[in-house]
């Protein structure tokens, strides 16, 4: 039975975050991978998205961004970053290794069951990150539709849709880019938006969001959210009479209370209120043609693009770890305690600074554990 002292599970920004901390501190690690490429994930997202965190704010640690990279880094050049970054540490992920399960056994060791081999580890960092499970409702009718129905993570361009009609479902960051998208090559599309939406620009008057809102962040008795929710009223405008109902609660209080994290708009609100995007109801059943909407109405469509998000869905891959789970199925801390004593996580805090600045922090914490 091999024996690791510590064992890095992913190879994306998390695990790389990590690697990086541990080799700069001298400090050996193994790391593995089930996908075949370093930031597996961000090979396959779609073509036109871009960091929405800026990046001096979104590289890992001990290597910045190069100077000649945009404010908000692209898909291609991120990718570049990350491959550019394992070379500068000498991070070598063994890829095609997926963890089935993993179980704490005798003497403080957990035991990772993967599909080459048992390996016991005597701390595991768990880096498989927020995106791990696709979320794809089940809808009545999904069997009698003649169209498609796919998860945003198969979206790639609007080069398979043209020449038809599309549905996004889901006002989320990933919605709200893609109806973009599709809108902008003149495809007809709809967003299916079924509750309360917070929506923040990227940019205000060439400053971007979030250095204002680390700012207001800063005034006390919550005059911060305040001033921020006063600005988004004043951007955005009254929404309603587009189909969006603005949430009641500030942005950054409802990503603390709900785990919802806003929208952050770079161009979606303009194509819905000239008309490019059309805002509809939630999605209540499929029919052949199309859909029916939750006030009876039917739209006829092509395709159907589920935005409707992912989970880390933990539970199936650590025994046990349920009690360490907050009620969004998010791990309570960075460092595990008790009986998930050994277990480490890094980039599963939605509430922090963006999920890259959350990487770069957590990686901070769980490297200082274990040089203590």
């Amino acid at each position: 039975m091999t024996v690791l002292e510590n064992l890095i599970i992913g190879a994306g920004p998390a695990g790389l975050a990590v690697a990086g901390r541990l080799r700069h501190a001298g400090i050996d690690f193994t790391i593995i991978e089930k996908g075949h490429h370093l930031a597996e994930r961000w090979h396959h997202h779609y073509d036109r998205v871009h960091l929405h965190t800026i990046k001096k704010w979104s590289h890992l640690p001990h290597l910045p961004f190069p100077e000649d990279y945009p404010m908000y880094v692209p898909r291609k050049k991120l990718i570049a970053y990350f491959e550019n970054y394992a070379t500068q540490f000498n991070i070598q992920p063994q890829f095609g290794i997926e963890v089935k399960h993993i179980r704490q056994v005798e003497n403080s060791l957990w035991e990772v069951s993967t599909n080459k081999e048992k390996i016991h580890v005597h701390n595991v960092i768990i880096a498989t990150g927020l995106n791990r499970v696709p979320n794809m409702p089940k809808w009545e009718g999904m069997q009698e539709y003649a169209g498609t129905i796919v998860h945003s993570i198969n979206y790639k361009n609007p080069d398979a849709y043209r020449g038809s009609r599309v549905l996004v479902v889901g006002m989320g960051n990933t919605g709200g880019e893609i109806a973009l998208d599709l809108a902008e090559a003149s495809i007809p599309t709809w967003l299916s938006v079924r509750g309360s939406v917070n929506i923040v620009p990227r940019d205000l008057n060439g400053r971007p969001v979030q250095e204002t809102s680390k700012l207001l962040a800063r005034l006390p008795f919550g005059l911060g959210d305040w001033i921020g929710a006063k600005v988004q009223r004043l951007y955005f405008g009254n929404l309603q009479k587009y189909g969006l109902k603005q949430s009641d609660k500030y942005p950054a209080v409802e990503l603390r209370e709900t785990g919802k994290t806003p929208m952050i708009d770079v161009g979606t609100i303009k194509a819905i209120k000239t008309g490019l995007i059309r805002v509809v109801g939630g999605v209540h059943h499929f029919i052949h043609d199309g859909v029916v909407l939750d006030n009876g109405n039917t739209l006829n469509c092509e395709h159907v693009i589920a935005s409707t998000g992912y989970r880390p869905q933990l539970q199936d891959l650590i025994e046990g770890i349920e009690p360490f789970l907050d009620k969004y199925g998010y791990p309570k801390g960075p460092i595990g305690s008790g009986d998930q004593q050994g277990l480490l996580f890094v980039g599963f805090d939605p509430y922090k600074r963006g999920v890259l600045g959350t990487i770069y922090e957590d990686s901070e914490t769980i490297v200082r554990q274990l040089t203590k």
